[in-house]
């Protein structure tokens, strides 16, 4: 049977979700404590859970693919790693700070062909507008999704590269359609209620900190100038995808101590709610 969110929360070991403002605590780079890890930015705040709840924390797992698709060498990098690890820390930080969620304080690279991927309920796909899965990733994410697992894509832009992820998704649920997920859907509302009106748009903090003065927020072309925040939902209509495209919210993550500006108007607004949002539906739904 179903738990309804506040019993699933309960039964998980948490209590109701206890929240404060974002504006009324620091940013991560004024909590300069440090990590035995390589950043991109700024340093990250480390934490500790109670001995014995090692395993019973919430893991943000990013997934680790190879690119290999229509786009494979525009940048020379691995893609699946921008923004990372800031924004997997900084978001994990704020999870832990804002919400009794128990949260590792260090996450998880991994593949989809990771026999560990199934102890994990929510994964994280950075930049997909060139991934190409293989089929023994397309048969495990499949797996995992209809078995209760939880997909957040983020962080591409234009037509190219959505029809690129579109192909590599429909060849994991060929039946089903992604749509744009009214802004009535709880997903917009479970933590932060998130107005109609609010631009979801999340631009990377160079365009974001010039946006003040010019009202940029997208980052390329025509075709990126609108976000649009999809899903794909099971048989029961729960949410099992959630496709943020034309948006960059790892930036807003990693990037939040680098500009007040930035920080006030798109991690602080768009970026932290979201993601907060995100997570919480997927642990409840």
């Amino acid at each position: 049977m179903k738990l309804p969110a506040v019993g699933l929360l309960r039964h998980l070991g948490i209590s109701a979700l206890v929240l404060v403002g974002l504006s009324e605590i620091p940013t991560s780079a004024q909590v300069r404590t440090g990590r035995d890890v390589q950043q991109d930015s700024y340093e990250t705040p480390r934490w500790t859970n109670p001995a014995g709840f090692e395993k019973d924390v919430f893991t943000f797992v990013r997934i680790q693919y190879s690119s290999q698709g229509r786009r494979r060498h525009a940048y020379g990098r691995n893609r699946w790693a921008t923004d990372f690890p800031d924004a997997d820390l900084n978001l994990s930080y704020r999870l832990q700070q804002m919400t009794s969620l128990r949260v590792d304080p260090a996450g998880r690279v991994i593949e989809l062909t990771d026999p560990e991927l199934f102890r994990f309920p929510f994964i994280y796909i950075s930049e997909p507008g060139d991934l190409q899965f293989s089929e023994e990733e397309v048969a495990n994410l499949r797996r995992y999704l209809l078995n209760g697992g939880f997909l957040m894509v983020d962080d591409f832009w234009g037509d190219d590269e959505y029809q690129n992820f579109y192909e590599q998704i429909k060849r994991v649920f060929p039946e089903r359609e992604p749509f744009d997920i009214p802004r009535s859907h709880a997903l917009f509302h479970c933590v932060f209620s998130l107005p109609e009106d609010l631009n979801l748009q999340l631009p990377n903090v160079d365009r974001g900190t010039r946006s003040q003065f010019d009202g940029v927020t997208w980052e390329r072309g025509e075709d990126t100038r609108e976000a649009h925040i999809r899903g794909i939902v099971d048989d029961k209509q729960r949410l099992m995808v959630v496709i943020c495209h034309n948006t960059d919210n790892g930036d807003g993550w990693e990037r939040e101590g680098e500009n007040e500006y930035y920080f006030k108007e798109f991690s602080e607004k768009k970026a932290y709610p979201l993601g907060i949002n995100i997570v919480v539906y997927a642990m409840t739904h």
